[in-house]
């Protein structure tokens, strides 16, 4: 009965937990990127991207699964290379020097993107 009790309780605190999470509470510490940090940087590369052209993108958000050490140099992005296989557009956001840690040195970060309707 009482490892019920428990295990109902420990359930209901995972739920509270991954309801308050989200992209824009996810931000970078000490030892990781955050995931806001992430999207932010495809959106400035898509604005600028916008601004060149016809085309027009609305960027959706990283995938929340993705855990990266934190960036030692600024993030850059661009447009993921088709030669990668992804099958929708996307924006690679890069890190080239990630903190000193035992994962990696680097990263990269697909962030998916999608045409704007036209307006009429």
């Amino acid at each position: 009965m009482l490892r019920s009790i428990l295990l109902a309780a420990t359930l209901s605190a995972c739920v509270l937990c991954l309801t308050s999470w989200s992209i824009e509470t996810d931000r970078s510490t000490e030892y990781k990127n955050g995931l806001f940090e992430i999207r932010e940087e495809a959106r400035r590369f898509v604005a600028q991207e916008n601004a060149k052209g016809p085309q027009q993108w609305d960027v959706l958000e990283p995938n929340a699964k993705v855990l990266v050490p934190r960036c030692a140099v600024p993030l850059r992005a661009q447009w993921t290379p088709k030669r990668l296989g992804r099958s929708e557009p996307s924006v690679m956001v890069i890190c080239a020097t990630a903190v000193a840690n035992d994962v990696m040195s680097h990263w990269d970060v697909p962030v998916p993107v999608r045409q704007k309707p036209k307006s009429n």
